[in-house]
């Protein structure tokens, strides 16, 4: 498998436009907690309350888009979701325009942005297994995360002058233009998507025929079902969630640690997360030769017992040069494995999916994902006030440690995906 060869114009728009949009993402990383902080005099309390329970309503609202997107035409939906993060947002400058920009409605804008995210990320995983054969889509996905680790290096610090000479409200524009210029680089890749088409079920006695045609109740778990019912996916859902949950929960801690009692500088604190995001986009770009030559589940196992080894070292990080370089040394680690996992696991998950439940599968993972996210974010935050930042550092390193044991242990073909008839049956 090389990872030189095309995969077409049409990609080549969506992968202009995911860079577009993550770039944007990144040149506004932290915007949300300085406007707060900064321009509405925001206290440590709401400052938490934005970070945590934005993501998790936004995973709450995004629950019933998942089977709302499956049997829709995929592009359409990417395009709609960003026009609609990009107008969320232009709300901000707007209303900080008119001084009238309030709290809640920063809360209202993290909310809608979050529902945003899922969807559009369930959509463009079911539009990209549609988009290219089964045997590209490694390439893609690691193309697509190479750009995530690169817009991750630059966009930080062009977002960090940003703010330093503009002030944060301007970096939310330049987010929100990012999301437009992804919308126009959709809209450009052109060509035809067929109607995905929704199996009638069984008709029952006494009910019009047709009625199942919209969506149903049981619509909305359809996604976790299959997920926990498939032998390969359930471990890899699990290792994942509580992998992301553990090392985004220590985060916060460790900028405490770092930024308080070890001393480092702010811009110290930066160069020790963004230096190492070379790694990511290095294991990204070897993914796709590794498992040419070690095959797929080898290299998803191997690269997730390594990336679990890392942060338990983060609890020894002591102050000045050796410790900086410390951190730099875990993070890179972590991240060249990371680099390498994440787009083989992606890939992993698509073609274990069915082309029918692809949707409503990976928004039940992103809303799983980004839940667990902030529980753990609060649970580590309280232990941080009981045990000392240090020590609930220490711990989430210590169950991370646990998290290959989570991993499939044997490689699964990907399942037969289902004919109309038998999806009628």
């Amino acid at each position: 498998m090389k990872s030189g060869h095309r995969l077409g114009r049409r990609f080549g728009w969506l992968w202009a436009a995911y860079g577009s949009s993550a770039l944007g993402t990144w040149l506004a990383f932290g915007a949300f907690p300085l406007i707060a902080i900064e321009v509405l005099r925001a206290g440590p309390a709401e400052v938490a309350l934005l970070a945590s329970v934005g993501a998790a309503v936004g995973a709450a609202v995004a629950v019933p888009l998942g089977p709302w997107v499956e049997f829709r035409r995929k592009r359409p939906v990417l395009i709609a979701m960003d026009l609609v993060r990009c107008a969320a947002l232009l709300t901000i400058p707007a209303a900080f325009a008119l001084g009238v920009l309030g709290f809640v409605q920063l809360l209202l804008v993290s909310v809608v942005v979050a529902a945003a995210d899922i969807t559009f990320r369930a959509a463009s995983g079911a539009y990209l297994k549609t988009l290219l054969p089964a045997e590209d889509l490694l390439v893609a996905n690691a193309r697509l995360e190479s750009t995530a680790w690169a817009t991750t290096i630059v966009g930080p610090p062009l977002g960090g002058a940003a703010i330093g000479l503009i002030g944060p409200v301007a970096t939310v524009v330049a987010d929100a233009v990012s999301y437009l210029l992804s919308a126009l680089g959709l809209r450009a890749m052109g060509g035809r998507e067929p109607r995905p088409e929704r199996p009638e079920p069984p008709e029952r006695p006494g009910t019009a025929a047709g009625r199942g045609a919209g969506m149903r109740a049981g619509d909305l778990l359809d996604g976790w079902r299959y997920v926990l019912a498939d032998p390969t996916l359930r471990p890899l859902f699990f290792n994942t969630v509580l992998f992301n949950g553990l090392v985004m929960a220590a985060s916060p801690l460790l900028a405490l640690l770092m930024l308080g009692p070890l001393g480092f500088a702010p811009w110290q604190y930066g160069l020790a997360f963004a230096v190492p995001s070379i790694g990511g986009l290095l294991g990204s770009r070897l993914a796709p030769s590794l498992v040419s030559r070690f095959g797929r589940h080898r290299v998803l196992v191997v690269a997730g017992v390594l990336r679990a080894i890392w942060p338990v070292g983060l609890a020894f990080l002591g102050p000045g040069t050796a410790g900086l370089l410390l951190v730099m040394g875990i993070e890179l680690g972590l991240i060249l494995c990371c680099g390498v996992f994440n787009p083989v696991q992606a890939t992993y998950r698509l073609e274990r999916t069915a082309a029918d439940r692809v949707a409503r599968t990976l928004s039940a993972w992103a809303v799983t994902a980004k839940a667990s996210t902030a529980l753990l974010t609060a649970v580590w935050g309280v232990l941080g006030v009981l045990l000392g930042p240090r020590t609930a550092i220490g711990l989430a390193g210590v169950l991370v440690l646990a998290t290959p044991f989570l991993l499939p242990r044997r490689a699964a073909a990907p399942p037969r995906e289902p004919s109309t008839a038998q999806a009628q049956v």
